[in-house]
C-alpha cells in the first residue's frame, strides 16, 4: 500500500495546469502531500522543464509514485518514460489506471487534461495510489522493460 506521508511529485505543463490545482486541491484534503514542481500558470511552457524533476525523483528512489499532466498525455509520459526505473502510464478510464498498477506497477500516471473530467482524473488518481502491484507472472515483464538499459 502506498505510504500517504510521503510527498507526491507532480508537474504538468500549460495545458494540465488548471487540472493539477484541482488535484492538489482536492487530494490534500485527504491526505495526499505534494511536491509541486510546476508550471505555475496557464502561460505557454514547454512540458519537459516540469516533468524531467518529477521522472528524476521517482527514478533516484526520492519518491514512489507521480503525477505528470498535459493536453493529451502524450509528451509527459514519453519524457517520463526516458528514465529507466520509471513507468508511465497514459490513463483516461479507471480501469486503465487499476490495470497500470495491477499489471504493469506503473509508478506515474500521466493524465491527459484535455480528455478528461477532473472528477474522473481525481477518481483514477486515488485508484492509482490506492492499487498495489499484483505480481506474479506480471513481475517477470516487468523485469524485462529495462532490462537492456542495465
Amino acid at each position: 500500500m502506498f505510504d500517504f506521508s510521503q510527498d507526491i511529485p507532480i508537474g504538468c505543463d500549460h495545458a494540465g495546469f488548471r487540472l493539477k490545482e484541482f488535484l492538489v486541491q482536492n487530494l490534500s484534503s485527504g491526505g495526499y502531500r505534494f511536491r509541486d514542481y510546476g508550471t505555475f500558470s496557464e502561460e505557454s511552457v514547454d512540458y519537459p522543464d516540469f516533468v524531467h524533476p518529477v521522472a528524476k525523483s521517482i527514478n533516484d528512489g526520492t519518491f514512489k509514485r507521480g503525477i505528470v499532466i498535459c493536453g493529451s498525455g502524450n509528451g509527459v509520459s514519453i519524457v517520463a518514460n526516458k528514465y529507466p526505473e520509471v513507468r508511465s502510464a497514459i490513463c483516461w478510464t479507471e480501469e486503465i489506471a487499476k490495470l497500470a498498477r495491477l499489471h504493469n506497477n506503473a509508478n506515474i500516471i500521466a493524465l491527459p487534461a484535455r480528455f478528461i473530467s477532473p472528477e474522473d482524473a481525481l477518481n483514477m488518481v486515488k485508484i492509482f495510489f490506492t492499487t498495489d502491484f499484483e505480481g506474479g507472472r506480471h513481475q517477470r515483464r516487468v523485469e524485462k522493460i529495462s532490462h537492456l538499459l542495465k
